[in-house]
């Protein structure tokens, strides 16, 4: 009875998120296009990083990251790159924008666990298919065509391929959780322009999309690996390389459990006090 309770429960949910989910994996063009272009991208940086290890090699400075790894980083860095919360959900702004936002303040669901699976749909079916497109690129294509040195490498190991994936899921929670807070400031502002503009520098830097936070000085690391956005891209490497082991790989997805729970706490109150005092506009 418990187990048929709880599934009750959680089934407009689970359909908020399939049917998000079904209706962005329509967009294939938008897929290959944005394929096509961290392609591009990827091929830039992987130039860059070999540019940059070969005057290493030369004046004998040392890396946190071998080249391989970092050849790496980047092919997964640009197959998840649209995992970043640099920007909230368009289908919320929309409703903000038109008044329809009030329709989700009368459904007998709580508003914040529906617009949190319908962000989560959005963004994991936006991420799958780049992600595969990119290994099959990166990982399959490159090395039949000789480039094999430029090539996205396997996991350290089947732990460590493991590891990430749960961490790749830790990772899509979190990103959905401070996409919902991107959500409730645009509710609250009428518009979510400005806090877009803010938000992408922030998470491009701190996520470790732009340069592997490893790279940092080391003074920062300690910081830079405990603040949230480490869990979107940053840990997740970490646990693929196998640079986190044992506890210490324990101790990664500890953290990004532990910002999941705190951004949606927050987000959970902070939506509640907005939908308490919104002025709707539109009709």
């Amino acid at each position: 009875m418990t187990a048929m309770r709880t599934h009750d429960l959680a089934r407009p949910y689970i359909a908020a998120f399939a049917s998000r989910f079904q209706q962005m994996l329509q967009y294939r063009t938008a897929a290959l296009a944005g394929f096509a272009t961290q392609c591009w991208w990827g091929g830039i940086k992987v130039m860059v990083f070999a540019a940059f290890y070969g005057h290493a090699a030369v004046t004998g400075a040392s890396s946190s990251m071998s080249l391989a790894q970092a050849i790496t980083y980047t092919w997964l860095a640009q197959g998840l790159l649209v995992l970043l919360p640099w920007l909230g959900d368009p289908e919320v702004a929309q409703a903000v924008r038109t008044g329809a936002v009030a329709y989700d303040r009368l459904r007998p669901v709580d508003a914040y666990a529906l617009w949190f699976a319908r962000s989560a749909g959005w963004i994991a079916a936006r991420v799958l298919p780049r992600v595969a497109l990119m290994a099959a690129f990166a990982m399959v294509a490159l090395p039949l065509l000789g480039l094999g040195e430029w090539a996205w490498q396997l996991p350290a190991g089947v732990v460590a391929g493991l590891a990430f994936v749960l961490s790749a899921v830790f990772a899509l929670l979190l990103s959905t959780s401070m996409v919902m807070l991107l959500n409730v400031a645009a509710t609250a502002a009428l518009n979510e322009r400005g806090i877009s503009a803010v938000a992408t520098p922030v998470v491009i830097v701190f996520s470790g999309n732009l340069l592997p936070l490893a790279m940092l000085p080391d003074g920062w690391q300690a910081a830079l690996l405990i603040q949230p956005l480490a869990g979107l891209m940053d840990i997740p490497a970490r646990l693929y390389f196998g640079q986190l082991q044992g506890w210490q790989a324990a101790g990664g997805l500890g953290l990004q459990a532990f910002w999941i729970a705190v951004l949606v706490a927050l987000g959970h109150l902070a939506m509640g006090r907005t939908m308490r005092g919104l002025q709707v506009q539109g009709g």
